[in-house]
């Protein structure tokens, strides 16, 4: 924020000392707000919101091994966590097994090591997964660990139809914001529209692709870019849905999303009341969607991993309640607090029930959650809101004349844009128009660390010995047949998702699946990187 002078939003526009009905011109209570649970659910997407249920509050974990990971799920479970949601490492983010070269160093580190079908039975061992729902941050091999999940949950004796959760599945934002990408954006949108048709038929109530502007807020996008970006690439999943012959209906309502939250409170929840607005009139005037949960926008949150600071970590608490708040005022779906400590390592058991426990101080303790929409009718939200909205549009219009999303990535636009904000923060708070408290004001000379979590580095030894382990036991023939019945499943039209099922059911490792799709779509290389 810049002084109080001359006080503007993180978006850049000015935020007026005081605001009155004036400020609202052209606002319409009808269209523009309607009702809870109505078009164009700007109020929510549920009639009753939090009245009629909290929101999800999931705990984001992963670290180490399976058995690790496991043993925290229960520990959240537990503490009062009401969804799991998976991180899971470098390596098989980006598709390569524990033993590969390149995944030396990497194993276990920012999230859990699944290598084969085996990991993820251990991951969820003794977890019902029918009374669970699971949320799964995984991207370029999505399809991949999904298709995992559901032959975990079929071996624990789950019906796939019972399975529920949500595979984030947005790799168009690894090319804009993140860098876990594999194949190019051609091919990995034909798999992220086969995972559309598959989950339509056997995972009905598993969300097939939580459309992520977190990462693109955390690489230093505005609140409008990071909506504007993860909206445009929303309209990318969908045209690739509807070219591969899908109706909008058929798979629209199991379409979610995945924002940030900062510290700036009002603007993001201005924010999220404009997303659910400008997604639900897109749906129904440029796709035809008649379907109302179609036309709903819902959405995950997580508070700002960018905002944690080294210095001084406890303040850490205050900023992630301040971003709770926001997220919860502007009626998100499900919540992950970040721990106070995971600016400096892996969040501690302490840490983690710290930030589940702000969660459920806000819905309990306060009376956020008594009323739907409790902001609903300030002049500065509703006016913020607006404007947000109206420069979303302009943004999604120089979208379209790039010819989408894709087009627009493939010339760096929505990289641009965000490496110019992300620049003009860090200035503003290297030359103090910016404060943050602790690191350019308010500093101490005291700073005392917090006991941090450390993974040890010989979890890669484990995790190779249980892949080899899992080669010697299967049968190599079998499963050589089904690697190449995927390969000719890419050369051609039909889905993915059944030959690639039938190899990781006969224990084909994700390496060896995802080898076998780099052999035939090749791997990404950026434009400014040939």
């Amino acid at each position: 924020m810049s002084s109080q002078d001359e006080a503007r939003t993180v978006s850049g526009f000015p935020i007026e000392t005081v605001y009155g009905p004036e400020d609202l011109d052209g606002f319409d209570p009808v269209t523009d707000l309607g009702a809870p649970g109505e078009f164009p659910y700007t109020r929510g997407p549920y009639p009753t919101m939090y009245r009629g249920r909290h929101w999800t509050m999931r705990q984001y974990a992963g670290f180490s091994t399976a058995a690790e990971s496991n043993a925290r799920y229960k520990y959240l479970l537990a503490q009062g966590t009401t969804g799991l949601s998976v991180a899971f490492d470098l390596p098989t983010q980006m598709g390569y097994d524990s033993s590969a070269e390149i995944a030396e160093g990497e194993v276990g580190k920012v999230g859990v090591a699944i290598d084969t079908v085996e990991d993820m039975k251990t991951l969820f061992d003794d977890i019902p997964l029918d009374e669970v729902s699971t949320s799964m941050t995984i991207n370029a091999p999505a399809a991949l660990l999904l298709l995992m999940y559901e032959i975990a949950g079929e071996e624990q004796g789950v019906d796939a139809s019972a399975l529920r959760g949500t595979i984030q599945n947005d790799v168009l934002k690894e090319y804009i914001a993140r860098g876990t990408y594999i194949y190019p954006p051609k091919p990995s949108l034909r798999l992220v529209a086969d995972t559309f048709g598959y989950c339509a038929e056997r995972l009905p109530r598993f969300n097939t692709i939580s459309i992520s502007g977190y990462h693109i807020g955390e690489a230093g996008a505005t609140p409008v870019q990071e909506l504007a970006f993860t909206i445009a690439d929303g309209i990318a999943y969908v045209e690739a849905a509807l070219a591969a012959g899908l109706d909008v209906d058929a798979f629209a309502p199991r379409l979610s999303f995945f924002f940030v939250s900062r510290t700036t409170l009002l603007e993001e929840v201005a924010k999220f009341r404009a997303a659910r607005r400008i997604w639900a009139r897109l749906m129904r005037d440029r796709f035809g969607a008649t379907d109302d949960k179609s036309m709903m926008l819902r959405f995950h949150t997580q508070t700002a991993g960018v905002q944690l600071t080294a210095q001084q970590p406890e303040v850490n608490l205050v900023r992630v309640a301040i971003q709770a708040l926001a997220a919860t005022l502007g009626g998100t779906q499900s919540l992950h607090t970040n721990s106070y400590d995971e600016a400096l390592a892996l969040p501690t058991e302490e840490s983690a029930r710290l930030a589940l426990r702000t969660q459920q101080v806000i819905a309990h303790e306060t009376d956020v959650a008594s009323s739907v929409d409790p902001l609903a009718g300030s002049y500065l939200v509703e006016a913020m809101t607006d404007r947000i909205e109206a420069e979303v549009d302009d943004y999604l219009e120089r979208i379209d004349r790039y010819g989408g999303a894709v087009a627009a990535i493939e010339e760096g636009f929505q990289k641009g844009e965000i490496e110019r904000s992300a620049y003009a923060i860090a200035k503003a708070i290297e030359d103090g128009e910016q404060v943050v408290v602790g690191v350019n004001r308010f500093t101490s000379d005291e700073d005392p660390q917090p006991d941090l979590q450390r993974v040890d580095e010989a979890i890669r030894d484990e995790q190779v010995a249980r892949i080899d382990q899992v080669k010697s036991d299967r049968d190599a023939d079998r499963v050589a047949d089904a690697l190449d019945a995927v390969r000719d499943a890419a050369r051609g039209d039909d889905n993915l998702l059944p030959p690639m099922r039938d190899a990781l059911q006969y224990r084909a490792t994700l390496q060896e699946v995802c080898d076998v799709l780099r052999g035939e779509w090749g791997d990404y290389v950026p434009r400014d990187t040939m």
